[in-house]
């Protein structure tokens, strides 16, 4: 198992076992025998606001990085996501949000497949190349905006 994983699956029953995970990063670095930056990243690429978490850290002596997902109350999930976005949104990050709010169960299976549908770009091709991903995050976030 790659040194990623092995932080990943750590991380991840951390979560399971408290809800949420709160990790000092060169404590975590001693731990496994690595450097801090492989700490952050496994974070930044595997604990995304994306992939439904929440990420908050607090930096200096007695700083830590706390992990928790962002579930429980839909409209929040779903207002936590909306702020995420920004102004443009590409069509894989989409897809991804999207499984994910489907796989939690915040939204249906028809409400995933009409989203997914709204964003392709099979749907958006009138519209200019570079300006796809914008129309995609207003289509998306208008989308979410609805369902609160």
């Amino acid at each position: 198992m790659r040194l990623s994983d092995m932080l990943t699956q750590y991380i991840l029953e951390m979560l399971e076992s408290e809800g949420n995970a709160e990790i000092r990063r060169n404590e975590l670095a001693d731990r496994f025998g690595c450097v801090p930056s492989q700490i952050n990243y496994v974070i930044t690429s595997r604990f995304t606001p994306e992939q439904g978490y929440i990420v908050e850290s607090r930096r200096g002596g007695g700083g830590y990085i706390r992990i928790t997902r962002a579930v429980g109350d839909k409209s929040a999930t779903l207002m936590h996501i909306i702020n995420c976005i920004g102004d443009s949104l590409d069509n894989i990050t989409a897809q991804v949000m999207i499984n994910n709010l489907k796989s939690a169960s915040i939204i249906s299976e028809e409400a995933a497949t009409l989203m997914l549908t709204a964003g392709a770009d099979r749907t958006l091709s009138a519209v200019p190349p570079a300006l796809r991903d914008k129309v995609r995050a207003s289509i998306f976030k208008n989308m979410l905006i609805a369902m609160i």
